[in-house]
């Protein structure tokens, strides 16, 4: 097998793997069972893409979204590595191509919709190809009642049996009960070699804030963010017209995607994504694990997430290049309401649904955390970490206050009027509005009528929502939303237990800033540069403009300005292919004209082999006209020397089959001399 490390600097770009990579490589390169999860833009696709380039045979990559598999096999051709995909989207000459190849045994990676395994040729098409190693991408969704559910995942297990070859299977987000049906429907029970990697992404800012004036507070966050891509999810697919509508209007380019609209214009949506600089797509979660972007800059929740790990999954799709990203989610009591009645109304059993409630307080527990978020959400997934100073509560910690007997009050208050109404019509009661409704219904009677007087009524909105929050009171979808009390407020209610509440008065936020600047203001200019050539490059080829180079590899030449090729191949990202491809033309914009590299030295630059040839050069000129400066000129093709460079040779006699005679002698004993001072 080719050594790893050499693969991931000549194809991929690399120099070191990142955390957690390498031994999920050499286990799924070894050929053992693997289920991996890791973060989100922690580098899944590379720990089988990589292998698949160590091992024997083709590799087989089921992965969920035509336009990542698109995306994938782009960014790998571009690498100079041979795949293909087999799906709906492919024209039917793209088809053919897939096919020849995969008759004459020259794909390494061929990427395919789970729905294609419907189609009993396709085992047997496999078989033929010589299928060493199948990859699941999204495992998580093989659960059945995981919110990313596709049924042809049931059919991977039975593709593995058939093809008796070893799976790896990959996602970001799965708790152990997920886990444990991957476990049991891709691998038979037979429990595969397990890596649970970091949930941490340090360079994602965590933010959250109630709903006051949602529309108004989104425009805010992209108004500080203006030209940079972005996604919005929203709850609604009209949601998602009105506010693309909004931020088009406030200049901003933006445009809406949701299940509703038709195929092509949500492959059109998709491709402008991809490809233009700034585009925000405001979306539901049908914009969901196709999204391949690495420079997404932020990611903004109109309305609260499904769960923890609907939440989790949707901003770990912002910062994928490991550069600053910032997310902020929106969440008010109507979110909570429509979660909990849609649990409450779903088709699941109750062991699910009470399962599905406590994500949900798990994510209303981040929303409601008192202190650094990012601890709070790495503890949900078993990890503890420290106060990060990347979130909004480590940057401006809130104002908290001894809730007991507030909330002791609102739990009264729910109880002496029958568990029948909802949180508006309880603070009325709680600071002594006598309306209509309370008066007809006699609750200006109550012990209870006016009791609360030392909060406004946002303040006690902001109990009311929190204590929906922390779960201790609940809508009821057989009332129309009437609040009803939880078990777990009962030791509140007794005076067994107390409850510290932050003291929330919708105060607006001050808008944070745009995300800090990628580069020095001093390298700023020269990064647009970049960021144009890049984009006239991936339009001629008709790629996304990352597949080209992403902004981590563009930051990286912006600062450090690298003046050869051989300095352009130290940077992250910049692997041979690619570096032959592109290096001249970056160069040129970083440093200007430059005099033309001859491609035969060009393939070895960022190699030891490079400096060697440079070597063999300046000898070769010293000698030129002879020794002695009067002898008929001669020298070495430019690829004469790079073989000399790349092979090495000990002695006169392997020198001279690969110059002939008359260069060896007039050459030889200098360049075996620079040789040997190479070694």
């Amino acid at each position: 097998m080719r050594a790893a490390h050499r693969i991931l600097r000549d194809v991929f770009g690399f120099d070191a793997f990142r955390p957690g990579q390498e031994e999920i490589v050499e286990a799924v390169a070894a050929g053992e069972n693997v289920l991996a999860i890791m973060p989100t833009g922690g580098g899944k696709s590379l720990c089988y893409q990589l292998p698949a380039l160590m091992r024997d045979g083709l590799t087989v990559v089921i992965s969920p979204l035509i336009a990542l598999m698109r995306d994938q096999v782009a960014a790998m051709r571009a690498a100079g590595v041979s795949a293909g995909a087999l799906t709906s989207a492919n024209t039917e000459d793209e088809t053919a191509a897939v096919h020849d190849a995969l008759a004459d045994g020259r794909l390494s990676l061929l990427y395919m919709a789970p729905e294609r395994l419907a189609s009993g040729a396709v085992p047997a098409m496999l078989r033929r190809a010589g299928v060493g190693l199948i990859a699941v991408d999204e495992a998580h969704c093989v659960s059945q009642w995981g919110h990313d559910f596709r049924p042809d995942y049931l059919r991977i297990g039975q593709l593995r049996r058939h093809l008796g070859v070893p799976l790896a299977a990959f996602t970001a987000t799965a708790d152990a009960e997920t886990r444990a049906e991957i476990v049991e429907k891709l691998f038979d029970g037979a429990a595969p070699r397990q890596f649970l990697r970091g949930f941490d992404r340090p360079n994602i800012h965590l933010a959250f804030r109630p709903k006051d004036g949602p529309r108004r507070q989104i425009l805010d966050f992209a108004a500080a963010r203006k030209g940079q891509p972005g996604i919005v999810y929203c709850g609604t697919r009209a949601k998602t017209e009105t506010l693309a509508q909004a931020l088009r209007e406030a200049g901003h380019n933006a445009c809406a995607y949701h299940g509703g609209m038709e195929a092509g214009d949500r492959r059109d949506v998709e491709a402008r994504f991809n490809a233009e600089d700034g585009l925000v797509v405001v979306a539901t979660v049908a914009f969901g694990m196709g999204v391949d972007k690495p420079d997404i800059r932020w990611v903004a929740h109109a309305d609260l997430p499904k769960s923890i790990e609907a939440y989790y999954q949707e901003i770990g799709r912002a910062g994928r290049d490991g550069a600053p990203a910032e997310t902020l989610t929106l969440f008010g009591p109507d979110d909570i309401r429509l979660r909990r009645t849609q649990i409450d109304e779903g088709l699941a059993p109750p062991e699910r649904r009470s399962a599905d409630h406590a994500r949900l307080n798990a994510l209303l527990g981040l929303a409601e955390a008192l202190t650094c978020r990012r601890a709070t959400l790495l503890e949900y997934f078993g990890e503890a970490a420290e106060p990060c100073g990347n979130c909004d509560l480590c940057a401006a910690p809130p104002e908290a206050f001894d809730a007991t007997q507030a909330v002791r009050k609102a739990l009264s208050a729910m109880l002496r009027t029958g568990e029948s109404f909802g949180a508006g019509h309880l603070i009325d009661i709680l600071t002594g509005k006598a309306t209509e409704k309370v008066r007809a219904r006699g609750h200006d009677d109550l012990p209870t009528f006016g009791v609360g007087g030392e909060l406004d009524r946002a303040g006690w909105q902001g109990v009311f929502r929190q204590m929906m929050g922390r779960d201790l009171a609940r809508p009821d979808p057989d009332r129309r939303g009437a609040l009803r009390m939880t078990e777990a407020a009962r030791p509140i209610l007794r005076g067994e237990a107390g409850i510290t509440l932050r003291r929330d008065t919708l105060a607006p936020a001050p808008r944070r800033p745009a995300a800090r600047q990628l580069v020095s203001e001093e390298d700023a200019p020269l990064l647009s540069a970049l960021k144009a050539k890049r984009r006239a490059l991936a339009e001629a080829a008709g790629v996304p403009a990352y597949i080209v180079f992403n902004d981590r590899t563009l930051i990286e030449m912006a600062e450090r300005r690298p003046d050869s090729l051989d300095a352009l191949a130290g940077i992250s990202g910049v692997g041979q292919k690619k570096l032959e491809q592109y290096g001249a033309a970056f160069l040129e914009v970083i440093n200007g004209a430059q005099e033309a590299v001859h491609p035969a030295r060009r393939r070895l630059a960022g190699r030891a082999a490079g400096t060697l040839y440079d070597q063999l050069l300046a000898a070769q000129a010293d000698l030129a006209r002879g020794s002695d400066g009067t002898e008929k000129p001669l020298s070495c093709s430019a690829s004469q020397l790079a073989r000399v460079a790349a092979t090495r040779p000990a002695d006169a006699e392997a020198l001279a089959r690969l110059l002939g005679e008359k260069r060896a002698e007039r050459f030889g004993p200098a360049f075996l001399d620079v040789l040997r001072t190479a070694d």
